[in-house]
């Protein structure tokens, strides 16, 4: 693999950090919509909502520490490095999609 296909096909710590940060916002955004819907019902999904999104938040913060290790982008299951289109998508997520479906 030349240079220049091996540098496209790996993410930058750069670029990781930035689509950290826009899902940390777009799950942050999430949680203030939720908030002010509360008061017009629907407690028990508001409820699982916001848990799903923390959730997401407590991955995000995970990834971010995971950058800062170096073990970014690596599977935790298998040790292989997740593709970079996965990481596009999900950039948060810790196992390629072999291990994520072994998993469930």
């Amino acid at each position: 693999m030349s240079t220049q296909a091996a540098r496209s096909a790996q993410m930058t710590v750069h670029e990781a950090r930035q689509r950290l940060e826009h899902e940390r916002g777009s799950r942050l955004t999430q949680l203030r919509a939720i908030g002010e819907r509360a008061a017009h019902g629907a407690e028990e999904l508001m409820l699982a909502q916001t848990a799903a999104i923390h959730r997401v938040l407590a991955e995000i913060s995970a990834a971010e520490e995971r950058l800062t290790t170096g073990s970014y982008g690596l599977c935790q299951g298998c040790d292989t490095r997740i593709p970079v289109e996965r990481l596009e998508i999900l950039p948060y997520v810790r196992n390629c999609v072999g291990c994520q479906q072994r998993a469930l």
